[in-house]
C-alpha cells in the first residue's frame, strides 16, 4: 500500500480528475494505493496507466458526470470511461471484480505516477473470461 508519492500525501478522500479538469473524481483511499498494477489486455497496454483499485462505493463523480464516454469491447464486462472533451481515461468497473472500479492513478491530485516504484503487471492479455476465436 503506498501512503505517499514523492512529496504527495495520499489523502482518505483524493480528489482525481480528467486533463482539462471537466471531469471530477472524488475517491475514497484510507489505506492509500493499494496494489497499483499495470494490465497488459488490448486496452491497457494502449493507456499504459498505473490502474488503482476502490470497492464501487469508493468512487464518486463530483463534476462532469455528463462528459464521460463509455466504451466496451470483447466479452463487454468491463465499462472504460473517459473525458469525451480531452480523451483521458479515469476510472472503469473491473472485470475481474465487477464490484470495484479502477482508476487512472495519474489522475489523483499531485501525484506523479513516475514516482511510484515496483508496480505489478496484471495478464488481462489473458483473462479466463475472454472470448476465444
Amino acid at each position: 500500500m503506498i501512503k505517499s508519492v514523492g512529496d504527495t500525501k495520499i489523502q482518505e478522500k483524493h480528489r482525481a480528475s480528467c486533463h482539462c479538469g471537466t471531469v471530477v473524481l472524488e475517491l475514497d483511499l484510507p489505506n492509500g494505493i493499494v496494489n497499483p498494477l499495470r494490465c497488459n489486455c488490448s486496452m491497457c497496454k494502449r493507456k499504459g496507466a498505473i490502474i488503482g483499485s476502490v470497492p464501487k462505493n469508493g468512487l464518486k463523480v463530483m463534476q462532469g458526470e455528463s462528459s464521460l464516454k463509455e466504451y466496451q469491447f470483447n466479452t463487454k464486462v468491463t465499462r472504460h470511461y473517459f473525458c469525451s472533451n480531452c480523451g483521458i481515461y479515469t476510472h472503469h468497473q473491473r472485470r475481474s471484480n465487477p464490484n470495484e472500479y479502477g482508476y487512472n492513478v495519474g489522475c489523483l491530485e499531485g501525484v506523479n505516477p513516475f514516482e511510484i516504484e515496483h508496480v505489478s503487471l496484471s495478464n488481462g492479455a489473458n483473462h479466463p473470461m475472454d472470448r476465444k476465436a
